[in-house]
């Protein structure tokens, strides 16, 4: 059997020697340039199972071959080798195609695993119809509609990159699974999966559950424990809602990804770690910057590839497919049930604010209502409010609060005073919060941006409002 051959491009004689001795050891084919020409034309004559390449080069940078080898032959990993320090170069890098990057001096041991992981990426097949690839593979996002075709499409040709995701979407639309869907298509399949929901962890846990700690270090620390970036070590680390880590958290967050090493709480020494991070948040990390709620820097190194999931509404032809499939999981020991056909009608009709979540939660108290194992339309108990209101339905009005005529003031023209001001606030308030709230089809992250405030206020009007999305 011909052993993969890799291409290894660098204008110093000595560490091409040494890439090419550490390669030959590893059992590969080695052809070593010193020049992007030269590089150009070893492709030409010939199919490489990975390209390494050096950024600086005589003649040019090696970002402009990575863009080359990124569009003209997708299934050839190219990783970059970078001077100490230029994280930036990095990032540009794997934003222009590369499958992961080297740091000067080249450690080794980071060399030999990053060809490992290179060498066993699969070849992406085509994209079926109907979902069936993603069945086949045993991947957890579904649908056949055309957007959800297009992002299991993105997922596959950025799973073989080891470049950091963030991933973008309302909640209950799938984030985890796309992520999921990320890590068991990518050469990493094999190792550890970690899911981390940094908004519940306490503060002051953060630094010990994330790196892990050495027995002593603290009062209960009895042992010595391993962090989550030890646990997804070789595998991928996702970082769910990122936007909820506090910012002295990300300042250790940012040199753990910078020096791909961590330190145990109580430790003096650093231990290498090799993971690919996956960031899921339903807020936009750019306006977390904006707001001084999220660090620049750190931004930078997560969203170096985004992935956006719709929303359940803007797929309703996956609403049939999706709810076969968790009926199936729900009904597994039950003998199974199905929709009835105005009971699907109505779901493809609802606007689903909580997205796939919610969706499954409507299904699973609609399967204890049903009998003969058909659910009906009154089964599901659909919120009336939620079901979109055709143009004949009469709109409710909400009662305004009486007001009472005053005589102007001289020179000033007449004006209606309310009985109650408090109530008459509240209820412009309210009118003003549920046009919001209408025109981001109850999105409340973006009605809270589309009126300034933060989501939490947001929220604590609703609250105290009595706004509910079924009243909206």
């Amino acid at each position: 059997m011909t052993a993969p051959r890799v291409l290894v491009i660098d204008d110093e004689a000595d560490l091409r020697e040494l890439l090419e001795i550490t390669l030959v050891k590893m059992g590969l084919d080695v052809d070593s340039v010193g020049s992007l020409e030269a590089a150009r034309c070893c492709l030409g004559q010939q199919d490489y199972a990975l390209v390494l390449t050096d950024m600086r080069l005589p003649d040019g940078l090696g970002i402009e071959l990575v863009g080359e080898v990124a569009s003209r032959r997708p299934h050839t990993p190219i990783a970059v080798i970078t001077a100490f320090g230029s994280t930036d170069n990095a990032v540009a890098a794997l934003k222009a195609g590369a499958f992961d990057y080297l740091s000067k001096p080249v450690a080794l041991d980071q060399l030999r695993r990053m060809v490992q992981s290179a060498l066993r990426i699969p070849v992406a097949a085509p994209e079926r119809a109907a979902g069936q690839r993603a069945a086949e593979a045993g991947l957890r996002l579904v649908g056949r509609s055309a957007v959800m075709v297009e992002v299991r499409g993105q997922i596959a040709r950025l799973a073989r990159s080891m470049a950091p995701v963030a991933i973008y979407g309302e909640s209950g639309s799938g984030k985890e699974l796309a992520a999921r869907d990320i890590h068991v298509q990518s050469p990493r399949a094999d190792k550890p999966f970690v899911a981390v929901n940094c908004g519940a962890i306490p503060e002051t846990l953060m630094e010990a559950e994330f790196f892990g700690y050495r027995k002593g270090a603290f009062t209960g620390a009895v042992e010595d424990r391993d962090g989550f970036f030890q646990a997804a070590n070789g595998g991928t680390l996702l970082l769910d809602e990122v936007a909820d880590l506090p910012l002295p958290m990300q300042v250790k967050l940012l040199r753990a990804i910078q020096e791909r090493r961590v330190r145990k709480v109580g430790a003096t020494t650093e231990e290498p770690v090799d993971v690919r991070l996956i960031s899921a948040t339903h807020q936009p990390l750019a306006r977390c910057v904006e707001l001084g709620k999220f660090r620049q820097d750190l931004y930078y190194r997560l969203n170096v590839i985004e992935l956006t999931l719709p929303p359940l509404r803007e797929r309703c032809d996956d609403i049939e497919m999706l709810a076969t499939v968790i009926l199936e999981r729900l009904t597994s020991s039950a003998g199974g049930a199905r929709l009835a056909p105005a009971a699907l009608a109505a779901l493809q009709g609802y606007p689903f604010p909580g997205n796939v979540r919610e969706l499954e939660n409507i299904l699973e108290r609609a399967l204890a209502f049903s009998s003969g194992g058909v659910i009906e339309l009154a089964d599901l108990a659909l919120k009336p409010a939620a079901v979109p209101v055709t143009a004949a339905a009469p709109q409710p009005v909400s009662p305004q609060p009486p007001v009472i005529p005053v005589a102007p003031e001289p020179g000033e023209a007449s004006v209606e005073l309310p009985d109650s001001l408090p109530l008459h606030l509240d209820q412009v308030e309210r009118a003003i919060i549920r046009r919001a709230l209408e025109k981001t089809r109850f999105n409340r992250t973006r009605a809270a941006e589309l009126l300034g405030i933060s989501f939490r206020q947001l929220r604590y009007r609703m609250q105290r409002l009595s706004i509910r999305e079924h009243d909206s």
